[in-house]
């Protein structure tokens, strides 16, 4: 089919399709006489094109997204967008208090540097870290990055953050453990992983009561972790990998350490962390203490 033609199947424009057709995202065959032929499969390749651009990709992102089979470049971008709408919710906040007045310009541009820094440290912590791993920690550790970089300390803290995120080693995984992760990644998506977050700052805020409410569910849970079984079984390879990964990366060493010097918010959260773990050590001795 002719451009029109496909134009009035796909309900778009003939310069969009152009603009496609230039960005490399769809590649008609060209007739003799220099007409563009389209075939069905182009019109539907059109219609997935048109509904990404709908939901704000760019026409790169398209790209990487329609080669990826897997679906986890979309799962990126959703994270990516999902932290780009809270800094665009912050960023309508501090115009509210400027327009009031509560905030003088000189304020607004500490905060306003505050919020790139933090787009740089999570972008950098979805590029560093693979599939689902990367978007937990990315949205874990955003809420925690608003905070004005103003002491020596914190600066320092920062450049370590971006040097240590720049230079992280590949996570390699055996193939069969690889294909969980990515079976894994299906169910997780950012709203999975806020849900997770919220239900994790609740038990935290009366780690007594959860302790209390959930004694059978806990006991049953650490005696499977803790057996053999557990440990042979995918997921249990699995968090091992993780684990020792972290360990040898530098990311309990280095990143966990610098974030605490970066934002007096995560050091608050990682001593309440400290104090759920050694109460929950203090009941079952032998349940291994939290990485971050």
């Amino acid at each position: 089919m002719l451009i029109n033609e496909v134009c009035i199947r796909t309900g778009l424009t003939k310069k969009a399709v152009e603009y496609y057709i230039e960005q490399g995202l769809i590649r008609p065959a060209v007739l003799e006489n220099g007409y563009r032929d389209f075939t069905a499969s182009d019109a539907r390749l059109l219609k997935k094109i048109a509904a990404l651009r709908k939901l704000g990709l760019s026409a790169l992102d398209i790209k990487a997204a329609l080669s990826d089979e897997t679906g986890e470049i979309l799962r990126s971008i959703a994270v990516k967008k999902r932290l780009g709408a809270q800094r665009a919710q912050a960023k309508d906040e501090l115009l509210d208090s400027l327009s009031a007045k509560r905030l003088t310009y000189s304020e607004l541009n500490v905060k306003l540097e505050a919020l790139e820094q933090s787009a740089t440290i999570t972008e950098k912590l979805l590029d560093a870290f693979p599939g689902y791993f990367g978007r937990f920690i990315a949205l874990h550790f955003a809420r925690f990055l608003n905070e004005p970089v103003l002491t020596k300390e914190q600066k320092q803290a920062y450049g370590e953050i971006v040097a240590f995120l720049d230079g992280v080693p590949e996570l390699v995984f055996p193939e069969d453990v690889k294909a969980y992760w990515d079976e894994s990644a299906d169910m997780l998506d950012a709203h999975s992983i806020g849900a997770l977050q919220e239900s994790s700052r609740s038990a935290l805020e009366d780690i007594d009561a959860f302790l209390d409410n959930n004694k059978e569910v806990l006991e049953a849970y650490i005696a499977f972790k803790l057996s053999s079984e557990y440990k042979a079984t995918l997921p249990g390879r699995l968090e091992a990998l993780l684990k020792d990964f972290c360990a040898s990366s530098g990311y309990y060493s280095v990143f966990i350490p610098a974030m605490k010097r970066l934002s007096p918010a995560y050091g608050e959260y990682l001593s309440q962390m400290e104090a759920a773990d050694e109460k929950l050590i203090a009941r079952y001795p032998q349940f291994p203490r939290n990485g971050v």
